[in-house]
């Protein structure tokens, strides 16, 4: 806790005369810390309907976050379409995890990378050998389901041009589309797909030798604030010695 807050003065004294109004002079000054959050991925981002309380890894590393800085933490409801603006709005301060993409850096900050994984298709176990392979789905028979605003949506774009594709808008997630028989196969991250897996034994992953277009998942932050910027990444190097975000990974599956 000592070595937080002293990374929180030393922060803002040195870059004091460079950023005139910073996210963490906000953050310090309002004692509350505002993190945009989608919600909707179990093991990430979770609501718990028994409880309606968020849960998850992303969860976790937010009330960290917020433990040593001394403040509360108040989670802003968000979609994955919406999520980048957001931040640049400032309806929040940071998002929980995000994959790293050109098109976000341009309109968003981002902190260092904290956790790695790749894209696999999902269908249902019982369809498994008509779909065969990644290869096989890129044809004009096959259906694939995305969520619309994640970074899926470019990917199966780009992967199945011959495919159909149906984009499906937040709440709803794209796993649902293959477990209604309304989509033959559906994109998301390796981490994703495990834990989903656990939850829906029907659903199994495509035949892949290793996972496609690996990722780097990351905070985002208000692009140009190079005060918090820093803050948030000299955070995550300190919990990453400490083994904070290997064994909050482990507690929850991932």
């Amino acid at each position: 806790m000592k070595l937080i807050q002293t990374l929180i003065v030393a922060i803002t004294l040195s870059l004091s005369s460079l950023v005139s109004a910073s996210t963490l002079d906000d953050i310090m000054k309002t004692g509350v810390l505002k993190v945009g959050t989608t919600g909707d991925f179990p093991g990430w981002s979770y609501k718990n309907p028994d409880t309606n309380e968020y849960e998850g890894y992303d969860i976790d590393v937010a009330k960290k976050l917020a433990e040593d800085m001394g403040v509360d933490l108040e989670f802003v409801a968000t979609d994955w379409k919406n999520l980048v603006s957001g931040v640049v709005a400032s309806k929040y301060h940071m998002t929980s995890s995000a994959s790293i993409t050109a098109k976000r850096a341009l309109t968003a900050g981002y902190s260092n990378s904290y956790y790695g994984t790749g894209t696999v298709a999902m269908t249902l176990s019982k369809n498994l050998d008509s779909i065969g392979s990644w290869d096989n789905i890129n044809n004009g028979s096959t259906t694939v389901a995305v969520t619309l605003g994640t970074v899926f949506e470019n990917e199966a774009k780009k992967s199945f041009p011959d495919a159909k594709l149906v984009m499906v808008e937040a709440p709803a997630r794209e796993y649902q589309e293959v477990l209604s028989g309304r989509a033959d196969v559906s994109l998301t991250s390796k981490v994703d797909a495990m834990k989903l897996i656990s939850l829906y034994p029907e659903l199994s992953i495509v035949n892949l030798d290793e996972p496609k277009n690996a990722k780097l998942f990351a905070i985002l932050l208000p692009r140009g604030d190079q005060e918090w910027i820093n803050f948030i990444n000299h955070w995550i190097a300190d919990q990453k010695n400490k083994g904070f975000f290997s064994q909050t990974a482990s507690k929850f599956g991932l």
